[in-house]
């Protein structure tokens, strides 16, 4: 059988191993399948710039369109593969394909997780996962009117702050006592919950949506268990993701909280591998088995699988980080903050827009949240790599330049 590497996706990952594959020096043929209609492009950009109508559908490709073409990249869109079979090493597609792969890589990201609630499926009621959400959301955003965000995580501000500067009444409904109380101490989100109210948006926390109403068909009003109700020409959920397993399940690959690999990506068929928000992966620095939905994770878990397939191990270990856009914020995760017993402070988030906060663990530097604090981000990425312990009076003395932090580490 001649060489022919199948990607089942065509997020971050899948485009990202394209390239990757022919910079190992990989000279067999690439096929990708997708079932958007899409090359590659970057979601980050969805609940911001592009939700916003600042820059258009070229600008987010993570490859210009003839990057395929010149890589000798075969790829297929608007294309569903429905059955891995691991005995003939093929797959099907929903177009009545079967390709025979010599390795299958599955990149098949996460999904929006849904809300079945009454009224779910009324016109006017929106998830943020893809360009065509965004298309119909910004059919919205231009008649201006009321907009109800429900989930006060990443996705949901975003879109709250991209709506609020397009002039539109927007309410949040979070169910948990904070925002963004998954990834944050309370310090942040206060601080997240302020900017918001500064803006003109409004946050209900504790709110438990029970369902949506509408007349002829069209979305008029989110209820609350509580029995409040808030009027709304449109809706954007945002309640997490689920990761795209199915296939994975199917063929009896190990799954256990995403598709479980080691740390070259390989899954438990050997000539399968897997990348991405659809993994479960070992990170040797943190200890622990990790299911991240990241784009640093997508593309360096991506950059493995691509080098593995070559037959080189370059086993993938980084401390993970993430970003948030809103307004004039720039939030820069690094780290889990998951188990600290100690939140110290750089800077002052009850005034201004501009601070960081250490997450500390018995000591230890585990996790950062820096709001437009670049050089935080950048030196504790180096810092918390090393596992290292660093007093709190110096990490929140802004007097020691960040750079100098090294110095107090143990």
């Amino acid at each position: 059988m001649s060489d022919h590497v199948v990607i089942v996706g065509a997020g971050h990952a899948a485009g990202q191993a394209a390239a990757s594959l022919r910079q190992e020096g990989y000279e067999g043929a690439i096929t990708m399948i997708g079932n958007e209609p899409y090359i590659p492009y970057q979601r980050p950009p969805l609940s911001k710039k592009f939700l916003a109508g600042e820059i258009g559908i070229d600008r987010v490709y993570f490859k210009p369109p003839e990057f395929y073409e010149k890589e000798n990249v075969t790829v297929k869109l608007g294309t569903r593969v429905t059955e891995i079979d691991r005995n003939a090493k093929t797959v099907h597609t929903d177009k009545g394909e079967t390709l025979t792969y010599s390795k299958l890589l599955l990149t098949t990201g996460s999904r929006a997780r849904e809300l079945n609630l009454p009224g779910f499926d009324l016109e006017g009621v929106f998830y943020l996962r893809n360009v065509g959400d965004v298309e119909g959301i910004q059919s919205y955003f231009n008649k201006g009117g009321k907009c109800v965000i429900v989930g006060g995580g990443y996705i949901g501000l975003e879109v709250a702050a991209v709506a609020a500067k397009h002039g539109i009444d927007v309410t949040v409904l979070e169910m948990a006592p904070m925002v963004m109380a998954r990834v944050v101490d309370p310090i942040v989100s206060r601080f997240y919950e302020r900017v918001h109210r500064e803006e003109g948006v409004k946050i209900v926390t504790g709110a438990a949506v029970s369902g949506f109403e509408g007349k002829n068909g069209q979305l008029t009003k989110v209820t609350c268990a509580d029995g409040t109700a808030h009027e709304a020409d449109f809706v954007v959920v945002g309640v997490g993701i689920l990761p795209n397993v199915e296939l994975a399940v199917e063929a009896n690959l190990k799954v256990e909280n995403g598709i479980a690999v080691d740390e070259c990506c390989r899954t438990s068929d050997p000539d399968i591998y897997a990348a991405g928000d659809c993994t479960n992966h070992p990170n040797p620095l943190l200890g622990e088995r990790l299911r991240l939905e990241s784009v640093h994770n997508a593309l360096e878990q991506a950059k493995t699988a691509a080098a593995a397939i070559c037959g080189k191990e370059k086993p993938y270990a980084q401390i993970p980080w993430f970003w948030s856009d809103q307004y004039d914020l720039k939030l820069q995760i690094v780290g889990l903050s998951a188990g600290y017993d100690q939140a110290v402070v750089r800077g002052n988030p009850d005034e201004g827009r501009s601070f960081a906060v250490f997450y500390l663990k018995e000591g230890r530097l585990i996790a950062v949240d820096a709001i437009n604090r670049a050089p935080e981000f950048m030196m504790s990425k180096q810092l918390i790599a090393k596992g290292v312990s660093i007093p709190a009076e110096k990490l929140r003395d802004e007097s020691i330049n960040m750079k100098e932090m090294a110095a107090y580490a143990t």
